[in-house]
């Protein structure tokens, strides 16, 4: 065990944390295994199964996904208003009534209900969970634990893991019914909602929830303008990493002909995550907002950038092809391991730690707007990039501006922001008495 902790950073620094935070982070992995386990083989179930149309299938999908992005302000302002226990619960509920409707449901309007529970669900307590690790790590950090940068940093990790184990187990039991691995999965959430029925504190609240209504929290977060403008600018990340579903596909096409390579791209993207986020979230904490945000989106443009270079000229021969992609993946995830905890770090500074809920809400609604609008113009685009000319570099050049102006745009936002926070405490061992504290609710203000 002492070897694997010093060869697994992440490991190490989750057993470290009281037992409200361990709770959280094994909350979002099991609701990303749980999710994954199910919803990817989704289209398999309505296309082979149910036989609906192409544009059927593009309606149930479409409806599971604003259904979850689109309603994130929603379920982030319950979260305010009645806490966080009863937002995951209920979330947690909701979600295994979807599945459950998705596993037996053979009609359009049934199979419709479910994915847009499914959906809700999520947009019911990932905005709970969000502002509940926001306010452990701001606690954390002030006892001398951990920095809340990684505790988001570990947040992702965990998150992927369950990614990736999710599809995995899913894969197994494609020779079986749907229905059954739809049972499986509200399985999932049926341990998870049981796990939090039994240890997450009653009264767990972020500062400044419960005071007000749902409307008057929203005109908080509507009143914010630099939170506003930040929110923005953070919406190309959304919209650079759907693209993994959408233009990554088009890329494989291009350069080997089919999309062979897609899954093992993805475990490669998966293991990057798990083995990388916590030294680079490290290394971005100590580069501060100002340098690590503008960063990141670079990253992120560059990884379009690089396609749009080679989208033109003919294909290597052998395993050359994979290269643009490879690199596509590389650098979309790299930017995203180096900005994304630093950003979620910075939303609750800029919201002054109070109505956290609607705050992270919103910040993933603006960004479910950003790639139903993003992914509709790039998903036209794209049709000109599956081939070797002079016009598929297109497509990959307008997805590289996005996050390309909000590199520049953060970094002058980012200049006014500075004073936002302190430094980050250095780490250290946690205290029985500070343990205590960390893991008792938030006293309601």
């Amino acid at each position: 065990m002492t070897v694997l902790l010093r060869r697994w950073p992440p490991l190490a620094l989750f057993l470290r944390l009281p037992a409200v935070p361990r709770l959280l982070l094994l909350s979002q992995l099991a609701f990303n295994l749980g999710f994954y386990l199910v919803v990817p083989f989704l289209v398999v179930r309505l296309t082979e199964d149910l036989a609906l149309a192409g544009g059927l299938v593009g309606l149930v999908l479409g409806a599971r996904t604003f259904s979850q992005q689109g309603l994130f302000f929603l379920g982030g302002g319950l979260a305010d208003r009645f806490g966080i226990r009863p937002m995951v619960l209920l979330g947690c509920a909701v979600r295994i009534a979807g599945f459950l409707v998705l596993g037996v449901g053979t009609s359009l309007p049934a199979v419709l209900l479910g994915a847009v529970l499914t959906g809700f669900a999520a947009a019911l307590f990932s905005p709970a969970v969000e502002s509940a690790l926001a306010d452990q790590g701001r606690r954390l950090e002030e006892a001398g634990v951990a920095s809340r940068v990684e505790v988001f940093g570990l947040d992702a990790v965990a998150s992927t893991v369950g990614a990736l184990v999710g599809p995995a187990l899913g894969a197994l039991l494609l020779p079986f019914s749907f229905t059954l691995t739809a049972g499986l999965g509200a399985g999932v959430f049926l341990v998870v909602l049981l796990a939090h029925l039994r240890w997450l504190p009653r009264g767990l609240r972020t500062e400044g929830s419960g005071e007000e209504s749902v409307l008057t929290g929203w005109g908080h977060v509507l009143r914010n303008p630099a939170f506003l403008a930040f929110a923005a600018c953070y919406c190309t990340y959304l919209l650079a990493y759907n693209q993994l579903y959408l233009a990554l596909p088009v890329e494989l096409v291009r350069a080997t002909g089919g999309q062979d390579a897609l899954g093992w791209l993805f475990v490669l993207a998966a293991a990057l995550v798990v083995v990388a986020q916590l030294p680079l979230t490290a290394r971005a904490r100590r580069a501060g907002p100002r340098r690590a945000l503008p960063a990141g989106f670079a990253l992120m443009s560059a990884a379009f950038a690089l396609v749009a270079a080679v989208a033109p000229l003919p294909p290597p021969a052998g395993p050359w092809a994979l290269a643009p992609a490879l690199g596509l993946v590389v650098l979309l995830h790299v930017g995203q391991m180096v900005a994304v905890p630093v950003a979620k770090d910075l939303v609750p500074r800029l919201a002054g730690e109070r109505r956290l809920g609607a705050h992270f809400g919103v910040l993933t609604s603006v960004g479910g707007a950003a790639v139903l609008v993003g992914s509709t113009v790039a998903g036209a685009l794209l049709d000109r990039a599956d081939s070797p000319s002079p016009a598929a570099a297109v497509p990959w050049l307008v997805l590289a501006a996005p996050p390309a102006v909000s590199a520049v745009a953060l970094w002058l936002l980012t200049r006014r922001l500075e004073h936002a926070g302190p430094a980050a405490r250095p780490t250290a061992p946690v205290p029985a008495a500070v343990t205590a504290d960390l893991d008792a609710p938030s006293p309601d203000r």
